[in-house]
């Protein structure tokens, strides 16, 4: 998974659906500077963080990462 991606993503749908890197935080039971991290590709976006913020911002894994995403693994 590219990391820089998926944090940007991540960033993008959660300004999107209205939640703050504060509210989104602690939705996802994390601290704001791990979720920073995340969103700014410092720090790897594991699988359950991807599967949970998903479910939290409404949308499925692949729309999460994007199409290219798969595409991208299976080379």
């Amino acid at each position: 998974m590219e990391t820089t991606r998926a944090g940007g993503r991540v960033r993008a749908f959660r300004k999107l659906k209205g939640y703050t890197q504060q509210s989104f935080a602690k939705k996802m039971h994390m601290s704001v500077s791990v979720v920073g991290e995340i969103e700014r590709g410092t720090r790897p976006a594991e699988e359950d963080f991807i599967k949970r913020a998903s479910t939290l911002l409404d949308i499925s894994v692949e729309e999460l990462l994007g199409e290219n995403q798969f595409e991208d693994q299976s080379r």
